[in-house]
């Protein structure tokens, strides 16, 4: 099996897998409990907030365990627009055509309510244009929720400049990172990011356990209620065996994330050029730069992608046609629909993600049996002449 799907999910590391053990066996206790064979469940927690605190550059109160990044993402939305009702004043979001359904769908749930919600648009590389995100600005915008790099084309924003932006008008600032964070540097500080949401599955960590970043000088209700856990803004026992195996792929991947940053963009272009040079009338969609190492997404004319998913498949190489939480979606994809493609188009695109596991030769040997695929879809297509 080659497996090219890694914005998806990722292979949870060895040392995450061994890391987790005790807490599934020996040292089972409650980490609230007062007791000394709570200690190490206890430690652990810690362990993990100064581990991701450091990668971050915050500080480890400033970290909040969660169920993943789609819990982050509805706890930071639905925390700020609350507070902002709680005070008797409008909310508005401003958010992006582009991001993620955790996003996306909870800004529609919050338009029930009568939150005003503006989408920025993308131009054809998937980048947002910074003087609309000024424009869209208003006296009751309370959030500002841009993605730090596409799950589908992997396009990174410009979020330092975006930081800087929600800074001069005093407005909280949320990125979701769940593809960026253990791949690319991230600096909360530098970039003036507020709040940050990030998922253990997608670097190397146990899936069902995340984290939410959120500065001290901002202060939104928990999510959930119930008992005091996590400074009793996220109620619940926590993930101990989860919160043990991300610590220990968080470690893993701020060490090793230069070579592996540098090892997946060499693969990357790599597979772009061979994909470009031996498959004709296919495209990449999003620029070349900025974009997340390892992300591939081409469009190949005339060929439906559900089929092409499938020779893949039976050839043992697993990618994927978009978000693998919109894979039974039957409308084309909004993101590829917004950077300029026709709803034929996105229907033809395929989306490989590579990572430091994968090899030249995975890499040969998919396109070879892409080629093929391909010449094989279009010999029988009615949209191929």
């Amino acid at each position: 099996m080659i497996y090219l799907d890694h914005a998806a999910t990722t292979k949870p590391c060895r040392e995450a897998f061994y890391a987790m053990l005790p807490f599934l066996s020996d040292q089972y206790a409650n980490p609230s409990a007062l007791y000394d064979f709570a200690r190490e469940p206890e430690h652990i927690l810690d362990e993990a907030r100064v581990t991701i605190a450091g990668i971050l550059d915050c500080e480890p109160d400033e970290i909040y365990f969660t169920g993943g990044g789609t819990e982050s993402d509805n706890w930071i939305l639905k925390g700020t627009v609350l507070k902002r009702y709680l005070e008797g004043r409008p909310a508005h979001i401003i958010t992006t055509v582009l991001e993620h359904p955790a996003i996306k769908k909870t800004c529609e749930y919050l338009k029930k309510f009568g939150c005003k919600v503006t989408y920025l648009p993308v131009d054809s590389r998937g980048l947002i244009r910074l003087e609309e995100l000024k424009r869209a600005i208003s006296k009751d915008t309370v959030i500002i929720s841009v993605m730090t790099a596409n799950n589908e084309i992997g396009t990174i924003q410009p979020i330092e400049r975006i930081g800087e932006i929600a800074d001069e008008y005093g407005i909280l600032f949320h990125t979701d990172a769940v593809q960026a964070f253990g791949h690319i540097p991230i600096s909360v500080k530098k970039w003036g990011i507020d709040a940050l949401s990030a998922s253990a599955h997608k670097f190397g960590g146990p899936k069902g356990t995340g984290f939410l970043y959120l500065k001290k000088k901002w202060q939104i209700p928990p999510l959930l209620n119930g008992g005091h856990q996590e400074q009793s803004l996220r109620a619940g026992t926590e993930n101990v065996p989860g919160i043990a195996g991300m610590c220990e792929a968080a470690k893993i991947a701020g060490t090793e994330m230069k070579n592996r940053e540098n090892y997946e963009r060499m693969l990357r272009n790599y597979m772009i050029h061979l994909v470009l040079r031996d498959i004709p009338d296919c495209r990449l969609n999003g620029a070349l730069e900025p974009r997340l190492p390892g992300n591939c997404n081409f469009c190949f004319r005339g060929v439906d992608a559900g089929a092409l998913l499938n020779l893949l498949d039976d050839a043992g190489i697993c990618a994927s046609a978009g978000s693998a939480c919109s894979s039974k979606n039957p409308e084309p994809s909004e993101v590829l629909t917004s950077i300029g493609l026709t709803d034929e188009e996105a229907y033809s695109c395929i989306r490989f993600t590579l990572d430091y596991q994968n090899t030249r030769e995975d890499v040969e040997q998919t396109v070879k049996v892409l080629k093929n695929s391909v010449r094989e879809l279009r010999r029988t297509s009615e949209n191929y002449s």
